[in-house]
């Protein structure tokens, strides 16, 4: 294996990455990696952007392990669960929280639909659609990725941004990045 991290650790600081994981995903590690970004943004930042960036962390990487979890009983469900990944960075915008994982083909459409509704809607209109959604009943197979997605909207300075990216027939690649 040629693996050069001098290369990566240059091109991670190249891009303004503080904090980074690749991997799975499991409850203790989203609960140590989440005490490491407490107590870097405690150093760095304001109040406010240390809670909001703190948020987002814990909502992207527990709908990383949901899905995961999802997946676990199918064909590709390994793939899946070794394909997460999170990074916490800063840029000249301010912080950013970007997550990706594989997801199936099948899940694609629902996701961007869900993406779309969301990416369309400004401040009030998340707010309204959060409080829509909170009433709801949630369906026993939901992983409650939608709720988290509206708050994270929330959160952010600016639009989701995202992509999905095919990998073969079976799966693609989601990669969402929150501007906070």
């Amino acid at each position: 294996m040629n693996l050069n991290l001098l290369d990566l650790q240059r091109h991670l600081q190249k891009n303004g990455v503080l904090i980074t994981f690749s991997g799975r995903f499991t409850q203790e590690i989203i609960e140590e990696l989440g005490d490491a970004v407490k107590k870097y943004m405690e150093t760095e930042s304001t109040q406010h952007k240390t809670h909001d960036v703190f948020a987002v962390f814990i909502e992207q990487t527990q709908n990383v392990k949901n899905y995961a979890s999802s997946q676990s009983e199918f064909a590709n469900g390994e793939k899946i669960a070794n394909s997460g990944i999170v990074a916490i960075g800063k840029d000249a915008e301010g912080y950013f929280v970007s997550s990706g994982n594989m997801l199936t083909t099948t899940d694609v459409e629902l996701l961007k639909d869900k993406l779309a509704v969301i990416t369309s809607l400004d401040k009030i209109g998340l707010k309204k659609l959060y409080k829509e959604q909170i009433k709801k009943t949630l369906d026993p197979e939901s992983t409650g990725a939608g709720l988290g997605l509206i708050d994270m909207a929330r959160r952010a300075s600016g639009k989701l941004q995202y992509s999905i990216q095919d990998i073969d027939e079976q799966l693609s690649f989601f990669t969402l990045k929150v501007q906070v």
